[in-house]
């Protein structure tokens, strides 16, 4: 299946993505910057929702994730919370970001060379300023400097070279992105990116993720309040390519 055909499918990637996945969530945990979910094969992150975001008003059913299908849990991509929202995209990565999948040990950011404004970035990253400092940033917080999420109507057409935080798979603005950005090299980055081949259906180049190595120490890192540094010891960054 080409990227033309994937992105006019009627199910969504994270619908796709869901295919295959099966066992029980051992571990459910919401941290102040971490979503985690612990599965038999593998452990999955995706962010925790900003305290202030829309809806952001606690669980319905705290106590009850943890035991459950992860299947079941996948299904909570599509709620309308936005903690459970967090649950089921960690609940697909700990199906696809697995202990033993095999890849490139690298950062895609590592990657991607710098075009100037031919090279578009969704979303920051730490060190980006270093890495491309030429690139055209486009954010839904700009800061100066940063293009508005508007300008990826003007940007990614003409793009050489796209990187995509992973996070746009779980705020649910990625399908958009890679339609505007068919004709570019795409890169999506973050700990929260699945890391499944069929994200290449969809004209996606690389895509680079984390795997977990250590549970015990990523979980206490992320009850702690750990951000990607403190996370970074307990895990190898792993890098798909098409």
């Amino acid at each position: 299946m080409n990227a033309a055909n994937s992105l006019g499918s009627q199910r969504s990637i994270t619908e796709i993505l869901s295919d295959g996945v099966s066992g029980r969530a051992e571990t459910v945990l919401i941290g102040l910057n971490w979503t985690v979910v612990v599965g038999p094969l593998g452990v999955g992150l995706s962010h925790s929702p900003v305290r202030g975001t829309s809806g952001c008003s606690g669980l319905p059913m705290p106590g009850s994730y943890a035991g459950q299908k992860l299947t079941k849990l996948v299904e909570l991509a599509q709620s309308q919370n936005v903690f459970e929202k967090a649950i089921g995209h960690a609940a697909l990565n700990a199906h696809h970001n697995r202990f033993d999948k095999e890849g490139l040990e690298t950062n895609g950011l590592d990657m991607v060379e710098d075009h100037g404004e031919k090279t578009v970035v969704i979303g920051q990253f730490p060190g980006l300023s270093k890495r491309l400092p030429n690139a055209a940033i486009i954010d839904r917080n700009p800061s100066k400097g940063c293009y508005p999420e508007e300008a990826a109507e003007i940007l990614l057409p003409n793009a050489k070279q796209v990187i995509i935080t992973a996070s746009t798979i779980s705020n649910g603005s990625i399908e958009p992105l890679l339609k505007l950005a068919k004709n570019a090299f795409v890169v999506i980055v973050g700990p929260s990116a699945p890391l499944s081949t069929k994200l290449f259906d969809f004209g996606v180049d690389i895509i680079s993720g984390f795997v977990t190595t250590n549970t015990k120490a990523i979980i206490h890192a992320i009850m702690e309040g750990g951000t990607v540094a403190a996370m970074r010891p307990h895990g190898r960054f792993l890098t798909l390519m098409c």
